[in-house]
């Protein structure tokens, strides 16, 4: 749940920067994710000081993470300036779902289980046609664009997706690793924020023109990527990587509803097919099932983690696994 919840928050960021049409995407992308990070690490400075020599333990981990996170929103907010916001957002977060999966799969060795290939299945069936719908009306009416830049949005919303997957996976693998969700956020997405500012330096002299595009900066950079990286952090405590990307696809669904009744764009009935698979996708992966477990005996290595890989295991708080 904290997983879709910020899903449907990161949903609003393209809507949200059409209210701020002098301000670049360059600049949106800093302002959002540079101060949405440089928040939540201020946020977790406690726990990053207290975790300090985990984190220096798994360091090309965080600057894997934190370079993924610096480049995501240039990538992301370019892509959507140029293929729409729809197209642009169902390209990015489309990708990173097979990204996250063959990460995992290469990297740590996990096994896809079928519920996830089915709901990853409805869920791209559910991008691919609803990106061919929006690639349908790019070109006609109001705000059409050329051939080459839907191309190109597309290129870098393949782009956003690799790096959402890399930061995605690198914060889990933190947490995989005993670092909490705060101090793992936090120290990922802070370094990332603080290389986000020269670039907001540099291009972010239109956030100040106005109040309304102040506005929107605040809005970036507190509700979409503060408050909702903060919930997907402790989904990512919860759930593998692949899962928390799969379940993102409802950003593009919500990002093309919005599209529609805000801005204007057209999504002709293919479109509103493809955002119906990807509920469906969304069903399949949160359906809860019944699960037969056997009874273990409580052993040292289990009350401490160790039975895990690094030893807290996905989905355990180290801080609460004695207590557990």
């Amino acid at each position: 749940m904290c997983v879709l919840l910020a899903s449907v928050l990161w949903g609003t960021t393209g809507t949200a920067a059409t209210f701020a049409p002098a301000v670049g995407p360059l600049a949106i992308g800093a302002v959002a994710m540079g101060v949405g990070g440089l928040l939540q690490a201020l946020i977790a400075a406690p726990r990053i000081r207290r975790e300090a020599p985990r984190l220096r333990t798994h360091r090309g981990v965080v600057l894997l993470g934190a370079l993924s996170v610096g480049a995501y929103p240039l990538a992301f907010y370019s892509s959507m300036r140029l293929a729409g916001v729809a197209a642009g957002t169902v390209v990015s977060i489309g990708s990173a779902p097979l990204v996250s999966a063959l990460i995992e799969r290469v990297v740590d060795g996990h096994r896809l289980t079928r519920r996830w290939m089915a709901g990853a299945a409805l869920g791209l069936s559910g991008t691919v046609v609803l990106c061919a719908a929006e690639a349908a009306g790019a070109h006609s009416g109001p705000g059409a664009r050329s051939a080459g830049e839907t191309v190109l949005g597309a290129g870098l919303g393949l782009v956003a997706g690799l790096t959402y997957a890399l930061y995605s996976w690198a914060a889990h693998r933190l947490i995989d690793r005993g670092v909490t969700s705060g101090a793992a956020m936090g120290t990922v997405f802070g370094i990332g924020g603080l290389l986000l500012m020269p670039v907001l330096v540099a291009t972010g002299a239109p956030l100040l023109a106005s109040w309304s595009d102040a506005a929107v900066g605040a809005y970036m950079a507190v509700v979409p990527m503060f408050t909702g990286y903060v919930l997907f952090g402790w989904g990512l405590a919860h759930v593998p990587a692949s899962t928390a990307t799969t379940l993102s696809l409802l950003e593009p669904a919500v990002a093309a509803v919005l599209a529609v009744l805000v801005v204007g764009e057209r999504l002709p009935l293919q479109g509103w097919a493809g955002i119906a698979l990807v509920v469906g996708c969304l069903a399949v992966l949160t359906t809860p099932t019944r699960a037969t477990r056997r009874p273990r005996a409580v052993t040292a290595d289990r009350i401490t983690g160790a039975e895990e890989p690094g030893g807290a295991g996905p989905g355990r708080d180290p801080e609460k696994a004695v207590t557990g």
